[in-house]
């Protein structure tokens, strides 16, 4: 098939494609704002378990439980939702969904002592890891 001149590209041979240099920048753009969307939400889930290792009188023990616990039910993120259940704990209440970080970990450490009882003065948040590792639940 023979092609007329018309129909040839507009560049030459050798030519860099024009727009490329701006498409390349745009996804390198993309890539940059995700790893530090990704950073920020690392970020806050270390303050986040910060906060209750603190309320947690520093237990080591406990708050390791607590952690493999809430990392399970909501990966430390206040806006989870499943069903019914919102927050960092993935508590049944309404309360959760409006609020704050310190507020849903606070309920969720009071949820536990009263379900699991308290260990050392703090919840047992070990005995709530274990209902949830048997029922996927707590």
């Amino acid at each position: 098939m023979i092609r007329s001149s018309s129909h040839s590209p507009s560049r030459r041979k050798g030519e860099p494609r024009r727009g490329w240099l701006a498409r390349c920048t745009l996804v390198g753009l993309a890539l940059f704002v995700g790893q530090i969307v990704s950073l920020e939400k690392a970020e806050s889930a270390s303050i986040y378990k910060q906060y209750a290792f603190i309320q947690m009188n520093h237990n080591f023990e406990q708050f390791y439980c607590l952690d493999a616990l809430y990392h399970q039910e909501s990966r430390w993120s206040p806006t989870a939702k499943n069903g019914s259940h919102y927050g960092i704990p993935q508590g049944r209440s309404k309360y959760l969904a409006t609020a704050t970080w310190q507020q849903q970990i606070r309920w969720g450490l009071n949820y536990i002592a009263n379900r699991y009882g308290v260990v050392d003065s703090v919840p047992n948040a070990c005995a709530a890891y274990n209902h949830w590792k048997v029922q996927k639940w707590h």
